[in-house]
């Protein structure tokens, strides 16, 4: 019994040790964490993940064994956080913070949103915490990937796509959000204050097909502060033309060449031209 006392202690004391030598070395992660944030709509999308290398090894059908619900990464469970509400493939998601899980197949993934963000690996993932599920075709990239490669493409305003590469599979899937209510709401909400945003609020409304005599309203009364702006006339240029007035938009522009001459302002009065030669 002695003996038995004697070992475990000395376990004990090999652990405590080893514990204290761990905690003064400090190595590189063989896959190594990478945070991305990008903005989408009015909010953002924060991805982090480990992304680990594939180093001569068989990854999917092998390492990773298909039907498997995998951590869609190394180390933790890979995270996507949304600060405003998306749409996914067509499935509405709440603002919030989900643990970012898939399940590999040779030509169709299932990709999971899980409740449970902050969890080791795939090895507590309980279906049960699943808030979403959709599939996705995967494709063969040009080239092999060495590392795990997460990325947000064809990003603007209100969509993107968030692509994954890794050894020879590849696909995307899509993300949206809704911003023109808001911004509409927020418009009508600011305009009605002592400080109105005129020249904001008239390019919101150029730039997505509103009220064009409101945008032109609004645009006119914003250069009225800077009545040889070329910067002013050329926005005001690009509305009437876009509202199929040609011979205001050109005496506009034409007047936004001449400021931006008088100026020395090479830019504008580059811009300002480019809507001329548009009227004409």
């Amino acid at each position: 019994m002695k003996h038995i006392y004697f070992y475990v202690a000395a376990m004990l004391l090999a652990c405590a040790s080893q514990n204290s030598y761990a905690q003064l070395l400090k190595i590189p992660q063989l896959s190594s964490t990478q945070t991305i944030v990008q903005d989408l709509g009015l909010g953002k999308i924060t991805l982090t993940y480990s992304r680990p290398g594939v180093r001569g090894r068989k990854i999917f059908g092998a390492m990773e064994p298909y039907g498997i619900v995998w951590r869609t990464g190394a180390n933790a469970a890979t995270i996507i956080q949304f600060t405003d509400d998306v749409t996914i493939e067509g499935n509405k998601v709440p603002a919030g913070e989900y643990a970012l899980f898939s399940i590999p197949d040779q030509n169709e993934w299932t990709v999971i949103l899980n409740k449970t963000a902050h969890q080791w690996g795939a090895y507590t993932y309980k279906q049960a915490d699943d808030f979403l599920r959709f599939k996705v075709k995967t494709g063969k990239p040009a080239e092999p990937t060495e590392t795990l490669t997460m990325q947000f493409n064809n990003v603007d305003k209100t969509k993107c796509e968030l692509e994954l590469k890794w050894e020879n599979i590849s696909f995307a899937f899509h993300i949206s959000t809704d911003v023109d209510t808001k911004v509409m709401a927020n418009i009508d909400d600011v305009m009605n204050t002592d400080k109105k945003p005129y020249f904001d609020a008239a390019l919101y409304y150029y730039e997505n097909n509103k009220d064009l005599k409101k945008a032109l309203e609004w645009i006119s009364t914003a250069e009225k502060a800077e009545p040889k702006s070329p910067f002013y006339k050329v926005w005001k240029a690009r509305i009437q033309l876009k509202m199929g007035d040609k011979a205001a938009a050109l005496a506009t522009a034409q007047d936004g060449v001449k400021f931006a001459k008088e100026q020395n302002d090479k830019e504008y009065e580059r811009l300002n031209q480019a809507v001329v030669d548009q009227a004409k």
